[in-house]
């Protein structure tokens, strides 16, 4: 047996590719938010998780620009030793506060952070407690954990009483760590926090939230899942990334100071890692202000969200109900997904194709996300473009 075998007879995706209808890697060419250009032509975009629209907000480009120019392109080092800027002190202090806890540890990508916090935390003898659903980078740093003999039980996606069951069946002396995330990338479903809290409490468990699809969205004034919900107070820790709501890249956890220092100085993906890049930082930065000074940008961003989701129910397409800026449309099958999608973009908008295994059969579909710079002849024309294909392939009537 040949470790590359399995690559060498991978043929799913070329054979999509022969057919037309790949959906994926497509090279964006010029970026002005709600409009893109791709292959020469301009397209609505109707899939970045460029949630309020500022990757092309001038204050946040001019900030990096600015950054380069004082910092140079990159730190070369980690923050345990020459990485370390000021900004990157700033931004911890600016998130720390905006967030409502006592401290802020920024990581590189979002990705690290859960790496860099779940595998760091729980050790041998301790309980990781996951959502079946959670993403990808808490699943990985659960499999870390599992490694330093940490013992991961899951329980069904967002579902209390499960989730009550299985910390039930736990050993009432072990630590543990509730893990999910706040709102579902997949569908936008919201974690049900206020159960979760009240779990946590009757077991004595800590509670981490990655609000990755949360911040900026939900929440006053964008403040994520727990201040959705008014409970700031109960979760102990919530963790992010900059690549959504912050139009940049890297990601943070905040939590007690303790705690948020502990991991600082144990953290593997913190410790051997390069720091977030100084333009990174500052366009981050940039971003927390514009949504301090504009936070109308959320119920903008809600708004659009909402008019989509009842448009395409309207129309008699299958819609997971929502309240966030998310909205999946479901297809139920893979070769329909990608013949609709395909059809989509050759008529001027790009949505996003999710087919098994990544979620379940019966449930492919087309996420589609909005922005609050998303203008309402952009919507406008998603839906009649929608409905067009719609009807053509059977999807509605």
């Amino acid at each position: 047996m040949d470790l590359f075998d399995k690559c060498r007879s991978f043929t799913r995706a070329d054979e999509v590719k022969a057919a037309g209808y790949y959906p994926y890697f497509r090279a964006i060419e010029e970026n002005e938010g709600p409009v893109v250009s791709i292959e020469g032509r301009k397209i609505i975009m109707a899939g970045s998780n460029n949630y309020l629209g500022l990757t092309a907000h001038p204050k946040v480009k001019q900030a990096s620009h600015d950054a380069i120019d004082k910092y140079g392109t990159g730190c070369s080092g980690s923050r345990y030793l020459t990485g370390t800027l000021n900004i990157h002190n700033e931004l911890e202090e600016r998130l720390a506060a905006y967030l409502g806890k006592e401290s802020c540890l920024l990581f590189s990508t979002g990705y690290q952070t859960a790496q860099g916090v779940i595998f760091t935390l729980v050790q041998r003898g301790d309980y990781v407690v996951s959502d079946k659903d959670n993403h990808a980078c808490i699943v990985a740093g659960n499999l870390m954990a599992k490694g330093a003999y940490a013992t991961i039980v899951r329980y069904r996606h967002n579902d209390m009483a499960n989730l009550e069951a299985v910390l039930a069946g736990l050993p009432a002396d072990k630590a543990k760590l509730i893990v999910s995330d706040g709102v579902f990338s997949t569908t936008g479903e919201i974690v049900h926090l206020p159960a979760l809290v009240e779990a946590a409490k009757r077991h004595n468990a800590r509670i981490l939230i990655d609000d990755a699809h949360s911040i900026g969205v939900i929440g006053v004034g964008g403040r994520g899942t727990a201040s959705h919900f008014g409970l700031v107070e109960e979760v102990d820790m919530t963790m992010g990334t900059f690549s959504k709501t912050f139009a940049s890249l890297g990601g943070f956890v905040v939590g007690e100071r303790s705690v948020i220092n502990y991991v600082k100085h144990h953290s593997p993906a913190l410790i051997f890692s390069a720091s977030p890049t100084p333009a990174s930082v500052a366009a981050a930065i940039a971003a927390l202000d514009v949504l301090e000074e504009d936070p109308g940008l959320v119920t903008r961003l809600l708004a659009n969200a909402a008019y989509m989701r009842e448009g395409y129910t309207k129309l008699g397409f299958n819609v997971i109900p929502g309240e966030t800026g998310v909205v999946p449309v479901i297809i139920g099958d893979d070769q329909l997904t990608f013949v609709f999608w395909r059809e989509l973009f050759d008529a001027g908008v790009f949505v996003n194709a999710f087919i098994s295994p990544g979620v379940p059969p019966g449930l492919q579909m087309l996420r589609t996300s909005y922005m609050a710079s998303h203008e309402k002849e952009h919507l406008d024309r998603i839906l009649e473009i929608s409905a067009e294909i719609g009807r053509k392939l059977g999807v509605i009537q």
